[in-house]
């Protein structure tokens, strides 16, 4: 957790607005520094206490996450489906570290929520992370839906691909079959497909994500300004 925790910190440090609000960040990183029963209680209040900004439901949040308190189960979600992708990819980070049962489900509603599209990267990459009953079914549905011509949330597409290839499940066969005949996610479908045993030939000129973008790199086109 030090690194994506040192990460946070520098980046929430930036978006303080006055001297209350450094008070209140370095007694939040003397709690999560401890790490006593005390400091996981007092943590957990604030992710329901009224008025506490979202940088500091976000630091509570993950650090409760990654100590495997289930307190904050719902925060991490709210902030798995936020519009700004690095809080998205806190929140990932979490839940990923939480075992709670539940985060499967949740994930697989963001991924396949044809109207959050838009912020499904990382419920994603969790799927695949995670493992989970839910994970195959939730990815394949997800890459169907997006292997339409110029879809512009391609990179989530990708993710879908990837995941696929390392969950190394069958049933992804015909999904991926049809995702190398499109050029962004051609090279990375069939090196899934090679990893479950068929061998597709990728269509001359194609890669796996063209016009400069490397594969899993980046975050999806057309996310909007708009809330979670």
């Amino acid at each position: 957790m030090e690194e994506e925790f040192h990460e946070l910190t520098d980046r929430v440090r930036a978006e303080l607005r006055s001297p209350q609000d450094l008070v209140a960040y370095e007694r939040l990183l003397g709690l999560a520094r401890k790490n006593t029963p005390a400091g996981r209680e007092e943590l957990a209040r604030m992710l329901v206490a009224v008025e506490r900004p979202l940088w500091a439901r976000e630091i509570a949040a993950f650090v409760l996450g990654c100590a495997g308190d289930k307190r904050a189960f719902e925060t991490l979600v709210l902030l798995l489906n936020y519009r700004e992708p690095v809080r998205c990819a806190t929140a990932a980070h979490a839940l990923g570290r939480l075992g709670d049962p539940r985060t499967a489900r949740a994930a697989a509603a963001l991924a396949t929520n044809p109207l959050r599209t838009a912020y499904a990267l990382h419920p994603v990459r969790l799927l695949a992370e995670l493992r989970a009953p839910q994970s195959v079914p939730a990815l394949i549905a997800t890459l169907e839906r997006l292997l339409t011509p110029h879809n512009p949330y391609w990179r989530v597409a990708l993710a879908c691909v990837e995941g696929l290839g390392a969950l190394g499940d069958r049933r992804a066969v015909p999904a991926l079959t049809t995702a190398v005949t499109h050029p962004r996610l051609a090279a990375a479908a069939a090196a899934s497909l090679a990893r479950l045993g068929v061998h597709e030939e990728v269509p001359a000129g194609d890669g796996a994500a063209s016009e400069g973008a490397a594969p899993g790199g980046g975050e999806v086109e057309g996310a909007s300004a708009d809330g979670p």
